[in-house]
């Protein structure tokens, strides 16, 4: 940016990780869990000589921990590359598989980049697709579920929590409202749940919940990308999407990457045990950010619902500023943040999330989202604060936006 101040410190050594809705360091205790199935453990777990069947006790292992993390049954756990192949698999393999039931699906309006392309695929292939907005606190209306189901819908999908802004959706009172209307209509209709970013971040039990699907992915867990999986309720049927093997009880086909499998069970167990500790821990930091933030810079907006959302992100818009522009900034001073979901990364467009708020395109380019973890420490938060407090004033202070704003206000 021609004539930018340039911030104190250029490539700092301080280095401050705020962008764990994105992806989260792998935890030590996964890597050493993982290893032997990088090295001496490398059997085919679809083999039957000894070597696979180690892989096999492995993968199934695995499989039971993420159960035990969801409330679920080990068999209704099929292990994918990722959140996103979940997510694809449930929607189009649960319409594909209905599509005698009728041709019409619910989502909202700030479901993640998966969710929302493949809806939009349907729809150019002939499917409706009705999206429910947000209002300004970033979550659906139950009533307005309800008046949008038809005798032809056969799917709603709507977000645990939401990955920009960490809005929770209420998602047991979603599968109660599916519930009755399936009972009073003795209707085939479906519920999935995009659970990416709650899982191990809230206690989720499916049983409870009511979902017949659910995605999940390791990398949010502190496990390593390319893994992730999807619950499936028993006697739901999907068209599945990878075919060619018999491998995930012919629901996915593709040999397993068992270090990875087993390195999200790992993840799994560790999530289980120690949620409730690092919930707390999160919510102090991430508090403790927003009360400075509050009191040392004006002229901003908490995006979302203030209660009701994950308790590690805090989104937040700062007018007069491009949200890329502080980004850069930031992390030169050595501190990552992200300006929205990093699978939209790269566009210039302002985030759709945000925009669903009701809010302006000068707030939604304007806004960063930070997002706390474990391993963040109250000696961080300090920095981030004096860097994004000197960072937000040295861009206002070279912004048209900011010129014209005091013009107006003469």
């Amino acid at each position: 940016m021609v004539g930018m101040k340039r911030p104190d410190t250029i490539f700092s050594s301080q280095k401050v990780y705020l962008d764990h809705c994105a992806t989260t360091p792998v935890d030590p205790r996964v890597v050493e869990a993982m290893m032997p199935y990088l090295a001496d453990r490398f059997g085919n777990p679809s083999s039957v000589h000894s070597f696979g069947q180690e892989a096999r006790a492995a993968v199934d292992r695995a499989r039971r921990n993420l159960a035990l993390l969801l409330g679920a049954r080990a068999n209704e756990i099929v292990f994918v590359s990722g959140g996103t192949e979940a997510n694809n698999l449930a929607i189009r393999g649960l319409c594909e598989a209905a599509s005698s039931h009728g041709n019409h699906i619910v989502t909202s309006e700030i479901e993640h980049p998966s969710v929302r392309g493949v809806c939009d695929a349907l729809e150019k292939a002939g499917w409706e697709v009705t999206r429910l907005p947000v209002y300004q606190n970033g979550i659906v209306r139950v009533e307005d579920l309800r008046e949008a189901l038809r005798p032809d819908t056969v799917l709603v999908s709507v977000m645990f929590a939401n990955n920009e802004i960490g809005t929770i959706q209420p998602i047991a009172e979603i599968a109660q409202c599916i519930c009755e209307v399936r009972a009073a209509g003795k209707r085939q209709l479906w519920f999935h749940t995009d659970a990416v970013q709650a899982a191990g971040r809230l206690n989720i039990d499916v049983e409870k919940l009511g979902c017949d699907l659910l995605s999940v992915s390791a990398h949010k867990l502190y496990a390593p990308k390319g893994v992730g999986a999807l619950f499936v309720r028993r006697g739901v049927r999907l068209e599945w999407q990878n075919v060619g093997g018999h491998q995930e009880r012919e629901r996915r086909a593709g040999t397993e990457s068992v270090h990875d499998i087993v390195a999200f069970g790992a993840a799994a167990e560790l999530a289980r045990s120690e949620w409730q500790p690092q919930v707390a821990q999160v919510r102090a930091l991430r508090d403790k950010f927003e009360a400075a933030v509050r009191a040392r810079i004006a002229d901003i907006v908490f995006n979302g619902d203030p209660s009701e959302r994950l308790p590690h992100v805090s989104n937040i818009s700062f007018r007069f500023i491009e949200g890329e522009g502080l980004l850069i900034n930031l992390d030169l001073q050595g501190i990552a943040v992200s300006t929205g979901s990093a699978c939209s990364s790269g566009t210039l467009e302002p985030s759709p999330v945000i925009r669903a708020l009701g809010h302006n395109d000068e707030l939604a380019r304007g806004s960063i989202r930070f997002s706390f973890g474990k391993d963040n420490t109250e000696a961080e938060v300090d920095y981030v604060i004096e860097s994004l407090q000197r960072a937000v004033t040295n861009l206002r202070s070279l912004s048209p936006l900011t010129r014209k704003a005091l013009l107006e206000a003469v």
